[in-house]
């Protein structure tokens, strides 16, 4: 089990070093690319671009460097409790099914709830705007 840890906080680390190497590499190449001085950056107007590199690699070194903590201050052993078999929670899965299924037959048994049918408001036979088209529905007369 130790050694699964290892590779996890191995992989764990390659994985949030990649972004920095990434983006550090393209900032290296673009100075390389404008000779290298500050006058060639200007000259091809890489300022922005380097400096956006630069603060976004910035970026991705927080999660690196959370994760070498993590991985330095780790107590011996894993650092997690060993697993009992023995469940103190007070979860009887058994008892929650039976509870579900009771209240199922208890609702199959009781008759539908019938709610009333809510009516269009009468204005004393006169029609405000065009007549609906008869349709779908329960005629009202």
């Amino acid at each position: 089990m130790q050694g699964v840890q290892t590779a996890k906080s191995v992989f764990g680390v390659t994985r949030a070093l990649l972004p920095v190497l990434y983006f550090g590499g393209l900032a290296v190449y673009f100075m390389r690319v404008s000779g290298g001085s500050m006058e060639g950056i200007q000259l091809l107007g890489l300022g922005p671009t380097i400096v956006g590199l630069v603060a976004v690699g910035f970026l991705f070194c927080i999660p690196l460097i959370l994760r070498v903590g993590k991985l330095f201050n780790r107590p011996p052993g894993g650092g997690r409790p060993p697993k009992d078999d023995d469940d103190d929670s007070g979860f009887d899965p058994d008892a929650a099914i039976a509870r579900y299924m009771a209240s199922k037959r208890t609702e199959e048994s009781s008759p539908p709830i019938s709610r009333p049918v809510p009516r269009p408001p009468s204005n004393g036979g006169f029609q405000s705007g065009p007549a609906k088209p008869a349709g779908f529905g329960r005629r009202v007369s």
